[in-house]
C-alpha cells in the first residue's frame, strides 16, 4: 500500500495532497551567489515549496573522456567534465549561505549530491536528499545517502524497473526512512511525444508502497501542460529546472521554467487539486442532496386512472421530482391497482396503491 504520508521539508505529502513543487536551479546560477539568491526569491514568489541546487566537482563527477548526452545544438559543449567545470565553483560555505537564505525566505533548501563529500556537508542543511537519475545504479553513493536517515527523492530517468527496485532497496537497507520515486526522461529537452507520463501510473503499479512524482525536462509552454498532466495522473512531487532567463544559451536554461511559468504552474496545481478532490469510494456528496431530491424521478400518472384500475406502462410514466414513489421501484408498481381515482400528472404515493 502507498504510504499515508512522507515529510519533505515544511510539508507532509500524501497520495491526494497538492504536489510538492521543486524549483531545480541546479547550476543555472552560473557560479554567482547573488544570482542564486535572486533565484531563491523568484522561486518563493512563484510558489515553489523548495529550491534545489546541484553539488559536485567536475573532477569527481566525470572522467576526462566523457561525451555529451544532451542536445548539442542547445548546449554546444561536447565533453561532460568540460561543461561541469564551468559551474562547480560553489563549496560548503556557499551552500550554507544558500540554505540560510532559503530559511529567511521561508522556502525549503535542497541540493543533489554527486559524491560522498557533498552528502556530508549537505546533511545538516537539507530536510531530504535528491538523487539524480544518473546515480540510480551508483551503489556507494546510494548507501551514503541512505545512511543519513533522511527521506530521499529518487529520479528514475533511463532506468529499468529492476534498477529502480535495487536502488530503493539499497537506500532503505542503509537507513532511508522513505523513498519517493520520480518519473523522468533523460532527454534534454524532452519532446512531448517522449514524455510518457503514463509511466507515473506504471511506477505506482510496480511500487505500490511508494509515492510517485515527476521530474520534467519538456520545454515549458504557456499552460505548463506536462507537469499539470503529471499532477492529474497522481504525481505528488513536481520537479522542474528553473532559471531567471530562459533566453540564456546553454546548460539547462533552454528547457527551464522562469518565475512566470512557475507562478502559472502553482496556480494551476491549486485548480487541479480542487478538481481531483479526495480519494474516496463513489458516494453522493452532501452538496448533491438537493439534486437527489429534485432532479431524480418519481412514478407519475400519464393519464387519469379510475379507482381499482390496474397501473400499467400505458398509464404511468416517470417525472421529476423524487418526492413520490422512486422510479427505481417501477417493477413493484406495475400490475398493482389504484386505491382511489387518480388525476393525470399525479405523483404516486404508496397509499395510492391497493
Amino acid at each position: 500500500m502507498t504510504p499515508a504520508a512522507v515529510r519533505l521539508g515544511r510539508r507532509t505529502i500524501g497520495a491526494t495532497s497538492r504536489p510538492y513543487v521543486i524549483a531545480e536551479v541546479g547550476v543555472n546560477h552560473g557560479g554567482s551567489l547573488d544570482l542564486a539568491f535572486l533565484m531563491i526569491e523568484h522561486a518563493r514568489e512563484g510558489g515553489a515549496d523548495a529550491v534545489k541546487f546541484q553539488s559536485y566537482k567536475a573532477q569527481k563527477l566525470a572522467a576526462a573522456d566523457s561525451p555529451a548526452y544532451w542536445d548539442t545544438s542547445k548546449e554546444p559543449t561536447t565533453n561532460q567534465r568540460e561543461l561541469f567545470a564551468k559551474y562547480d565553483a560553489f563549496g560548503p560555505d556557499d551552500y550554507r549561505r544558500l540554505a540560510g537564505r532559503c530559511a529567511e525566505a521561508g522556502i525549503d533548501f535542497a541540493s543533489t549530491p554527486f559524491d560522498a563529500a557533498a552528502v556530508a556537508y549537505l546533511d545538516p542543511l537539507v530536510p531530504f536528499f535528491k538523487v539524480a537519475s544518473a546515480d540510480v545504479t551508483n551503489v556507494p553513493l546510494l548507501r551514503t545517502v541512505g545512511r543519513t536517515g533522511k527521506p530521499v527523492v529518487l529520479s528514475t530517468g533511463a532506468a529499468t524497473v529492476g534498477e529502480v527496485r535495487r536502488a530503493v532497496a539499497l537506500l532503505c537497507d542503509a537507513g532511508a526512512p522513505d523513498v519517493v520515486l520520480l518519473h523522468c526522461v533523460l532527454n534534454y529537452p524532452t519532446p512531448p511525444d517522449l514524455a510518457h507520463l503514463r509511466m507515473i501510473e506504471g511506477l505506482r503499479r510496480e511500487f505500490p508502497d511508494r509515492l510517485v512524482g515527476y521530474s520534467d525536462h519538456t520545454v515549458p509552454d504557456a499552460a505548463m501542460t506536462a507537469p499539470i498532466v503529471a499532477a492529474a495522473l497522481g504525481a505528488v512531487v513536481i520537479e522542474k529546472h528553473f532559471t531567471h532567463d530562459k533566453a540564456l544559451p546553454g546548460n539547462d536554461h533552454y528547457h527551464a521554467m522562469d518565475v512566470d511559468d512557475l507562478r502559472r504552474l502553482t496556480t494551476q496545481l491549486d485548480v487541479v487539486c480542487a478538481l481531483l478532490g479526495e480519494e474516496a469510494a463513489k458516494a453522493p456528496l452532501p452538496s448533491e442532496t438537493p439534486a437527489r431530491a429534485h432532479a431524480r424521478r418519481s412514478i407519475v400518472t400519464a393519464r387519469a386512472v379510475a379507482a381499482g384500475a390496474p397501473l400499467t406502462i400505458a398509464n404511468l410514466t416517470t417525472k421529476r421530482p423524487a418526492s413520490g414513489i422512486p422510479a427505481e421501484r417501477w417493477d413493484e408498481v406495475i400490475g398493482r391497482s389504484a386505491s382511489r381515482a387518480l388525476e393525470d400528472d399525479h405523483v404516486l404515493a404508496w397509499s395510492d396503491l391497493s
